[in-house]
């Protein structure tokens, strides 16, 4: 009986080691899958990526165009508003000098 019982337990040793083999197995194709998983998410990513940023350069180079049209009106705009203050300013400077140094010469106090 001591030999069957060996026999038997041999076997069950057996099983045991090839089911922790199988399972071993099982793990590095698991771990290797994830890797290349990850991989491939990490190249899809990058795909996707420059695909939007060259839509994003695209949109950005259609739409600027507008942008620099009205930037050169509203500096065309702001060169003649600032035309008009300074010829403005020169038109009237005499008088407002004069002004100012009356004021500042002939005090005319008055009571609060």
């Amino acid at each position: 009986m001591s030999a069957q019982n060996s026999a038997g337990i041999q076997t069950l040793l057996d099983a045991e080691r090839e089911a922790s083999k199988i399972v071993q197995k099982a793990r590095e194709y698991r771990t290797k899958r994830v890797r290349e998983a990850r991989d491939e998410a990490k190249k899809e990513i990058e795909a996707y990526r420059a695909e939007k940023e060259a839509e994003f350069k695209k949109f950005e180079a259609e739409h600027s165009r507008g942008n620099k049209q009205a930037e050169a009106e509203a500096d065309k705009e702001a060169e003649a508003k600032i035309a008009e203050i300074k010829s403005a300013g020169k038109k009237n400077q005499d008088k407002v000098v004069k002004d100012l140094l009356a004021a500042v010469f002939e005090v005319k106090p008055t009571p609060p």
